[in-house]
């Protein structure tokens, strides 16, 4: 399996190829370039959130805790004084930096569902949801947001399988196809729960129309 630095290094060596192809074709601007970049990045690390103690699942539930207290002020504050408010987002980050860290520590499993595609397809969707929905940012940006944390998603995953390959022993290590897979084979209840909550997202993310038009104009880069 490959580390954190491996990990973090490759995936914003792909964010930034992705942020140098989309500014060449002229789909964003620089700063949106940079977040795509970040978004390509927290991917590469994010399917270690079902690590109980590592670097990844610390960054990842600091960098979740921002937007949480991002919408935590946004729902609360028509409907508490500036004190109150104040005693609210204090509250909210620490129960998604640590809380939510440590219940999902004990309720997932490495190597397991957040270790395939299927987990991918669910960041990406929920990450396009947010970017259209929260930040009010255009449905073509939305889906470049999902398809940026898709890529980094894919990149870790990879990495993981490329790691599972013993070159100088010509074989192959006992976590080969733990990582790269559509679902957990062996907990068939958390691949259903994970297409259930995937399911609820659809009526959330951008119009489809706009993400088959986004691959349109990807392949037309190639040609």
């Amino acid at each position: 399996m490959a580390n954190f630095r491996t990990h973090i290094t490759v995936a914003a060596a792909g964010g930034t190829l992705m942020a140098y192809v989309g500014w060449q074709a002229q789909w964003w601007v620089a700063p949106q370039a940079l977040l795509v970049i970040a978004l390509v990045a927290f991917g590469g690390i994010l399917p270690d959130i079902d690590a109980d103690r590592s670097r990844s699942i610390r960054l990842i539930f600091n960098i979740l805790s921002v937007p949480s207290l991002v919408l935590g002020v946004l729902l609360l504050q028509p409907w508490l004084t500036p004190g109150l408010l104040l005693v609210a987002c204090g509250g909210i980050y620490f129960s998604v930096r640590y809380l939510a860290s440590v219940l999902f520590s004990r309720l997932t499993v490495h190597r397991g569902i957040w270790h395939s595609l299927m987990a991918a397809g669910l960041c990406a969707l929920a990450t396009a949801a947010l970017s259209f929905h929260l930040l009010a940012q255009p449905a073509w940006l939305a889906w470049s947001h999902g398809a940026a944390v898709l890529f980094g998603f894919i990149i870790h995953l990879s990495l993981d399988e490329l790691f599972s390959v013993d070159l100088e022993g010509a074989r192959l290590k006992r976590s080969f196809g733990t990582a790269l897979k559509l679902g957990d084979s062996r907990r068939p209840l958390s691949n259903l729960l994970m297409l259930i909550t995937m399911l609820i997202l659809v009526p959330w993310v951008p119009p489809w129309g706009v993400l088959v038009e986004l691959f349109h104009q990807g392949s037309l880069l190639w040609r």
